[in-house]
């Protein structure tokens, strides 16, 4: 009789109050606040338009490039370091591209192939220069910026390339096909909603489980069962508005395979926990045994091959190469993340994070244009939003101390 009982003791469940539950999440929380607010904010300021299908879609096209640039930032943030050449390296990849393809005829997935492995490259050469003879990154990926800039202006001679092939057009503008052949609605969108909404419940069901068998705190059944419900609504209504017009943009699986390659990579893997180990000391890290320089390397070899990504998307998306493109790329992913919960230290950030502050910028670039407020404002006002995101990290991290 002793044994069963210990049994039921040991998988009671341990509840955590909603207090303690929003204190222990108040950053992430409060930025999916924030996101919904301005939403509605601006739904009501542009009278129904920012919700619109086609603007919908057309948000997931504009913020794709910025949301990868955003996923590879957040991994050099945590690790303590800063990289301000992802914009120029996203121009330069992306004019190489345009002559390979339209000047020399060269086939898109042999062309995509060769810019992500000099993406890489670029970011091993700059990694090399950080990690291991520790220059700082800001020099390093400054001098990048400039030296990447120029190359691109060389090699484009001042001038843009254009047009691309469909194939290759198809990366940023395309989308799923329907293979239910809906008329009004695409039913192949809403059969993915639906199949998500199952593998979400699933997955937080077997998490929740899990927890609850080890002893470890759990959220209250009541705030469980909230969440679920409120998720699961949200992936479906976005479904349907995606249902409404095309479907599934391309690049929208794109995003979604990076998101969920990344996440697992950050939080359930080894070299996830060396990078949080180094943001969080460096010095601490490396007595500990973790190869610091080895890490620091593959995280800016990484950021090289999302720039290289980041700058295919965009030309694809503008269906050109242009010196100028890739301006202020590092600054709205930098943005980004720290809206997105960052540290300003290192050491602490996540990749939906880094999603959701990409989202609350692209959100906010949008509603103003449609407002009709000029780049001038719209690039104050963000100023603004990125010293209060800045400034609401130091609090808490004072407050906490």
């Amino acid at each position: 009789m002793q044994l069963p009982m210990q049994k039921m003791v040991l998988n009671e469940e341990k509840t955590q109050p909603f207090t303690q539950i929003f204190k222990n999440n108040m950053r992430s929380y409060s930025m999916v606040v924030a996101l919904v607010l301005i939403m509605l904010l601006f739904q009501i300021l542009t009278e129904g338009i920012l919700l619109r299908p086609l603007n919908i879609t057309n948000l997931i096209l504009q913020n794709s490039y910025i949301l990868v640039l955003a996923i590879g930032m957040m991994l050099v943030i945590i690790t303590g370091h800063i990289d301000l050449s992802v914009g120029s390296i996203a121009a330069f990849v992306g004019a190489l591209a345009a002559i390979l393809m339209v000047e020399h005829h060269v086939p898109t997935y042999v062309t995509v192939i060769i810019s992500l492995l000099l993406g890489a490259f670029i970011g091993a050469w700059q990694g090399f220069w950080v990690a291991y003879v520790k220059i700082p990154a800001f020099i390093v990926t400054l001098a990048g910026m400039l030296l990447f800039r120029g190359l691109t202006m060389v090699i484009l001679e001042g001038q843009s390339i254009a047009p691309f092939p469909k194939s290759f057009q198809n990366i940023s503008s395309g989308f799923i096909p329907d293979l239910f052949h809906g008329t009004s609605l695409h039913i192949f969108t809403l059969v993915v909603g639906f199949i998500l909404s199952v593998v979400f419940i699933w997955l937080e069901i077997k998490k929740r489980n899990t927890q609850t068998k080890y002893g470890f705190d759990v959220s209250p059944r009541v705030a469980f069962v909230a969440k679920l419900i409120a998720i699961v609504a949200i992936i479906n209504i976005f479904s349907y508005v995606l249902a409404t017009y095309e479907g599934i943009p391309n690049i929208l699986i794109i995003l979604a395979t990076l998101i969920i390659v990344y996440s697992f990579v950050a939080n359930k893997t080894v070299i996830g926990r060396h990078i949080y180990a180094i943001g969080g000391n460096e010095k601490a890290a490396q007595l500990s045994g973790i190869k610091t320089k080895r890490v620091t390397f593959w995280v800016f070899v990484n950021m090289g091959v999302l720039s290289a990504l980041s700058g295919l998307i965009f030309a694809a998306r503008l269906n050109a190469a242009t010196p100028k493109a890739g301006n202020l790329f590092e600054l709205d992913a930098i943005a980004a993340c720290f809206i997105g919960g960052a540290s300003a230290y290192g050491g602490i950030g996540t990749v939906n994070g880094a999603i959701i502050g990409g989202l609350v910028m692209g959100v906010m670039n949008n509603g103003m244009s449609l407002l009709g407020l000029g780049i001038d404002w719209q690039q104050a006002i963000k100023g603004l939003v990125l010293l209060a995101a800045v400034a609401f990290d130091i609090y808490n991290k004072n407050k906490a101390a």
